[in-house]
């Protein structure tokens, strides 16, 4: 028997995810639950998603993407805890092994081990910014690289400080300085001392409006460029890899037309679905509404769009959401779910 949580406890939905109910929404994701939550369903519906949701979760540890170069959603939410989703993360797979981790929110921890990820294949670990929903597993993931054969350092590329906000150097130093860092115990990670892989920390311009190289090896190319994200300094990735180009838009509000033209006619374009198109100001300023992520995939002919960095408040609308999108961007377009791969 799995072990299945009370929808009553995650959305409202009355008994649509527990075993021992017969009422309730037919919540199969979510997505579902979200945007369901709070309708009446049959016996039968309920039953159905209740076997869904069981299948769905003992799936889950072997998550594993099959496809010679494929992204793997790790975490498909944002910073509420309530929303049923990891925060932000993604890998590249390559051949079966996960080269690059873009973003360590809460959850991915979780997930990176789902996925059947091998610290000790990553070639890299990218940062988009430095809000706790993007970063706050990097300490976890790298106390468990301690127990792997791990001997190459790991570069961690991430923005440039700015306002309240520290740069990537500055915040690992506040994490692993041996006098006063958070985890000093772990201060090895800044210099490879006692046993721990050392972190050979980037620190890109978060302010560029032009594409900078931030890592490279013989299996991929990673560029990084500034976009705007309210007032938080951020970045914006692409990959390049095999004759296939992949675009992380991290969190921004669209308003760096120097992204687009940098992903133009990428294979994926993983963007942050984070607000409705009727969103108050300040959310305005930190992301792109609905129609402009439309504008955005258009713009710059995207093969493929992913939207991710869910929310409540944006999929309580998901149906007009996709609408606005659809007004200017007509390509496939998809929801992310946690552990979904794309290829």
């Amino acid at each position: 028997m799995f072990k299945v949580y009370d929808a009553d406890r995650e959305c409202g939905c009355r008994g649509g995810i527990s075993m021992n109910s017969v009422s309730g929404p037919e919540c199969r994701t979510a997505t579902e639950r979200v945007r369901r939550c709070g309708s009446r369903s049959s016996v039968w519906r309920s039953l159905a998603a209740a076997a869904f949701i069981a299948l769905a979760i003992s799936s889950k540890a072997s998550a594993v993407c099959s496809a010679p170069v494929a992204v793997q959603v790790l975490g498909s939410g944002g910073p509420d805890s309530n929303d049923a989703r990891a925060s932000s993360g993604y890998l590249l797979w390559l051949d079966g092994e996960a080269r690059l981790l873009v973003d360590a929110g809460g959850g991915i921890f979780l997930r990176f081990g789902e996925a059947k990820a091998r610290f000790e294949s990553l070639d890299a670990v990218a940062i988009t910014h430095l809000h706790a929903d993007h970063v706050s597993d990097l300490p976890a993931l790298l106390k468990s690289g301690f127990f792997g054969d791990r001997q190459r350092p790991l570069p961690i590329v991430g923005p440039s400080g700015g306002d309240v906000f520290p740069g990537m150097k500055e915040f690992m130093r506040a994490l692993f300085d041996p006098e006063r860092g958070a985890f000093r115990y772990l201060s090895g990670y800044l210099d490879g001392s006692g046993g721990m892989v050392r972190a050979d920390i980037v620190e890109m311009d978060a302010a560029a409006e032009t594409p900078k190289a931030a890592f490279g090896n013989d299996r991929f190319k990673l560029t990084a460029i500034g976009v705007k994200h309210g007032p938080v300094p951020a970045l914006g990735y692409l990959v390049e890899v095999r004759g296939r180009r992949i675009a992380f838009a991290g969190d921004q509000n669209g308003d760096n037309p120097a992204f687009a033209t940098m992903i133009k006619g990428v294979d994926i374009l993983i963007m942050d679905h984070a607000v409705p198109e009727m969103a108050d100001p300040v959310a305005r300023q930190l992301h792109a509404r609905p129609s402009e992520i439309g504008l955005l995939a258009a713009q710059a002919g995207v093969k493929q769009l992913v939207l991710s960095h869910n929310m409540a408040r944006s999929l309580g609308p998901l149906k007009e959401n996709l609408a606005l999108i659809r007004q200017h961007y007509d390509g496939p377009t998809k929801v992310a779910e946690d552990l979904m791969c794309f290829d």
